[in-house]
């Protein structure tokens, strides 16, 4: 069974959601992500992805003290990315209640330190985000592309120990056209054994069950949710 993530992504303390990670697109769905957050738990979710959009624009960790609401008013298990770019950083996601962090920009900026986290925390705390544009990877919050190809990036990280992959396609973020299943079923393919979490453009049910017959271990959307595209009762069947 898939396993069903839903999105907070925070812009000054607001749950909001963005098209094609462009934040002058940027629309408030709740004035409060905790109670959004209890709201996905009170219909079975156990999952929660939260990224700081403040920090991944500003190069480092802002959204904590919402995190940290959330951790402690939720039973919720969390990954948190956005803006992680130090050790201190990181230090201050989990001690704000993150389970698991997300490190996209940092493992291609500083791959060492990247890979310095993974073998002191482990695989099951530290998750490999891949965000492409075209299967080349994107960073500081999608603003900056890169030559970087998707399959290479994978592959590095893979061999150091990597087991968890967020791929969001950036194209597909917040369009609600539906996600980029042969690009998953890609990766796939070269790494049969990886924990792939797909990202950007879930618009229904039809686009989960999609992805679960291609096999795709996670997903992860929002703005369907906010939008009502897909009502939380409906996810039942996945959890």
């Amino acid at each position: 069974m898939i396993e069903i993530i839903p999105a907070i992504d925070i812009i000054e303390g607001k749950c909001v959601r963005l098209s094609k990670g462009d934040y002058n697109s940027k629309k408030i769905y709740n004035e409060s992500p905790v109670e959004v957050a209890k709201e996905f738990e009170a219909n079975g979710i156990r999952r929660l992805h939260v990224v700081d959009l403040d920090g991944a624009a500003s190069h480092h960790i802002v959204n904590y003290r919402i995190l940290e609401q959330i951790a402690t008013q939720t039973s919720l298990i969390i990954d948190f990315g956005g803006g992680i770019k130090s050790d201190e950083d990181l230090a201050i996601a989990f001690e704000s209640g993150a389970q698991m962090i997300t490190g996209g920009s940092i493992a291609v900026k500083e791959p060492e330190l990247f890979t310095q986290w993974l073998n002191k925390y482990g695989a099951d705390k530290i998750i490999l985000g891949a965000d492409v544009k075209d299967k080349k990877i994107a960073v500081n919050g999608w603003k900056d592309g890169t030559e970087i190809e998707l399959i290479p990036f994978l592959n590095q990280f893979i061999e150091k120990g990597i087991q968890k992959v967020i791929c969001t396609d950036i194209e597909c973020d917040g369009m609600l056209q539906g996600p980029s299943v042969e690009l998953y079923k890609e990766i796939l393919e070269k790494f049969p054994s990886l924990y792939l979490i797909a990202s950007g453009g879930v618009s229904c049910m039809d686009d989960i069950i999609k992805l679960e017959e291609a096999k795709i271990p996670a997903v992860i959307f929002g703005k369907a949710l906010y939008e009502g595209k897909i009502e939380l009762k409906e996810l039942k069947i996945f959890i």
